[in-house]
Formats: structure tokens, sequence, C-alpha cells
């Protein structure tokens, strides 16, 4: 199981320690450990409930209201803020929208390579594709649009993706000591968006990615694993497996592959409130993109050790 110091806390949340330090003791914030030395350590759960707070506190919220809120309902608000569009991207959110509704597939891409030469790929899929998406999936869900906008929208991001990530050099394993990541989906996942976003945001910050993609058995991550050595084993789970099975799912890959951590993506992973030690669940692709350097100090401090 993971620990982590108040400095790593600090560094991951941007919340000073200090702060963290009032939070804790005046509103019982986080439950720490205490080491031989009594030296406070935290756990996951005890990080990504700092970072949903942290998340809601930077939006104006008052730390004292915030409190109040249940694990879930702290979870649902932090979540909620991911698909938040800023006020400058506006105009240009809703130019693709009308695109994708006229279903004008070259004005769509015109559209997303200015937002591309703008603000760069990953801010234009975070600030624009996703936020897109969902507004998409919103209404398929409730019956206004057809699929087929979606799956417009949903491809046209999936070939930026592809294209960005194709166009970044390969870097041979025996000639870096970062962080190693295996991606994949489960077997019968097929949902693969939030994987090809990973693999972009990792390949681009220097990281060694094996991208094995959907519908992949446990009994083939786990040779991937024995020949990859990865440092972490991450997966999106979206519509398997079941709720229930979530748990046991990943004690699997936890058992097979203990020397990995391993990252569950996707509201199942983050609403399972029993996964085993050693497994970080997250469901906002900002918050993936923001744990990218905290996992290459942790491989620093590993290699210096050795």
């Amino acid at each position: 199981m993971a620990r982590y110091s108040i400095s790593d806390l600090e560094q991951l949340s941007g919340v000073k320690a200090h702060t963290i330090r009032i939070w804790e003791q005046r509103y019982n914030l986080l439950n720490p450990s205490r080491t031989t030395t009594n030296i406070r350590t935290y756990g996951e759960a005890d990080l990504r409930r700092l970072l949903n707070v942290a998340a809601l506190c930077a939006r104006g919220q008052r730390i004292s209201q915030v409190v109040r809120l249940s694990e879930e309902e702290c979870q649902v608000a932090a979540l909620a803020l991911c698909n938040e569009v800023q006020p400058a991207d506006c105009a240009r959110l809703n130019a693709m929208l009308g695109a994708t509704l006229d279903l004008d597939e070259p004005h769509l891409h015109r559209l997303f390579d200015e937002a591309i030469g703008d603000l760069g790929a990953e801010e234009a899929l975070l600030r624009l594709g996703y936020p897109l998406l969902q507004r998409l999936s919103v209404s398929w869900k409730e019956g206004s649009l057809s699929v087929a906008q979606e799956r417009l929208v949903a491809q046209l991001l999936r070939q930026e993706l592809m294209a960005s990530a194709d166009a970044l050099p390969l870097i041979p394993l025996s000639q870096t000591d970062a962080p190693r990541w295996l991606l994949f989906l489960p077997e019968g996942e097929w949902h693969e968006l939030a994987l090809l976003f990973m693999n972009y945001a990792l390949r681009v910050r220097g990281q060694q990615v094996l991208y094995l993609g959907p519908n992949l058995s446990v009994p083939d991550v786990v040779a991937a694993t024995q020949a990859f050595r990865p440092t972490v084993l991450a997966t999106v789970l979206t519509t398997v497996p079941a709720r229930s099975h979530v748990a046991a799912y990943a004690a699997e890959l936890r058992r097979h592959c203990p020397e990995a951590t391993v990252l569950l993506f996707g509201t199942l992973a983050v609403q399972t409130k029993t996964l085993p030690e050693g497994c970080l669940p997250m469901a906002c692709l900002h918050e993936f993109r923001d744990l990218i350097p905290f996992i290459n100090q942790l491989v620093e401090v590993e290699v210096t050790e050795k």
C-alpha cells in the first residue's frame, strides 16, 4: 500500500503542509498513521480526499462547507469540476457543438485543428474535446440526439490522440530510467478514449509506455507484465467488470503483479470502497495528468537507493 508524507501531499495537491495540518486538526479531514519514529504517513484514501477538497476550495468553496460533504458527495462535486468549461472557451466550444449537430465533419476538424494550434493537443482535448463529448453523451442519453453526433466526436478525438502520440519519438528501454506504464482495457471493454489520452500524456512527458489497447484478458496482462516489468498498470473501467466485481478484479491484478501500482480509472473504480492495497482509483484526466510527476519522483528515489 502506498504511503505518503505530508510533503508528498503538499506537492500533489498544491495545498501547503501548514494548511493540511490545520485542516487535519480542526476538521479531522485526514486519518494519518504514525511510523515507529512517530512520523505521520498518509494513505491513498487520504490523498484522494485531499485532492477533492483542494479542487473544491480552489473554486471558492469554504473549507468549513466542504468538510460537511460525505466522501461520495465530495467525489461527485470534484468530478463535476472536470467537465466545467472555461469562459474563454465557450465560443469555440459552441462552434464545435454546432458543427457536430450538423454532422459537418470538415468544419469540426478545422475548428479542432485551430484549437490544437492555439492551445496544444493536451489542453484542446481537456478543455474542448472531452467537455463536448460529455455534453453530447448527456443529450444522447436523454433522447434529444442520435448516437451519430457522439460517434463523430469520439472518432475525431481518437484520431487526434493517435496522430499526436504517433508523432512522438520512441525511446529505447535501455536509454532511460523513466517509469514504465502498461496501459490496457479489461476483457470485454472497448471504450478507449481515456486510455489513449493517458498514452499521449505519458509519452509526451518522456515516460515508457506499453500500449496494449482494448479487450485484454488477465493472463495476457500478466504475461506482458513479466516481460515489460511496469511501474504502473493502468486501465479504464467503463462497462466491465460489473460494479460488484471491481474489487475482485483489482485484487487479481495485484496478486499477479505485486510489484506494480494498479491505477483504475473510471467511475466504477472511484465508487468501489474496498479496493486492495496498492490500487489507486481516479476518474478525472486532470487528476491523472497531475499524478505523472509524482510517479517520476518515486522512481528517482528507487533508482538512487539502488
